[in-house]
């Protein structure tokens, strides 16, 4: 394997099944891989405005909640709904987590097809980050 950027239609990416031998499979190859780069942006975008939606939508912040929590029980009266707040949280966060795991696992794939050395994979990885930024980041504004 060559430890230098080649630029030919011949390359094995990711697995042993996804195996290039002409110039119609590495733009398609191409296309794909820029296609999981603007995923992987898109992602990062949703993540974050997840992350501020969950953020305003709490009222008041966990720990006041819990020494709200503390002082029903130490009362003896039924508490507050606060486990559902701390339910929808962790739920929240379980969300946030998964959608981590997803973005590494496309950001590996990303990396391991960059690491063929072929240089229109990775063109494909460089306009498909350009362009997912492009697309993207704009909606952040919007929240």
């Amino acid at each position: 394997m060559a430890m230098h950027f080649i630029f030919s239609d011949k390359v094995v990416l990711l697995f042993d099944f996804w195996s290039v031998h002409s110039p119609a499979g590495i733009a398609l190859s191409a296309l794909v891989v820029l296609l999981l780069a603007v995923l992987y942006e898109g992602i990062k975008v949703g993540k974050a405005k997840l992350l501020h939606q969950v953020l305003v939508s709490l009222p008041t912040s966990i720990s006041q909640q819990v020494i709200a929590e503390t002082d029903w029980d130490s009362a003896g009266s039924d508490p507050p709904p606060v486990s559902r707040t701390h339910r929808r949280w962790y739920l929240c966060h379980f969300g946030q987590s998964l959608i981590h795991v997803i973005q590494v696992v496309i950001g590996y794939f990303i990396m391991l097809a960059v690491m063929s050395y072929n240089t229109w994979i990775f063109l494909g990885v460089v306009l498909g980050s350009a362009l997912g930024y492009y697309l993207a980041y704009p909606l952040l504004r919007m929240v």
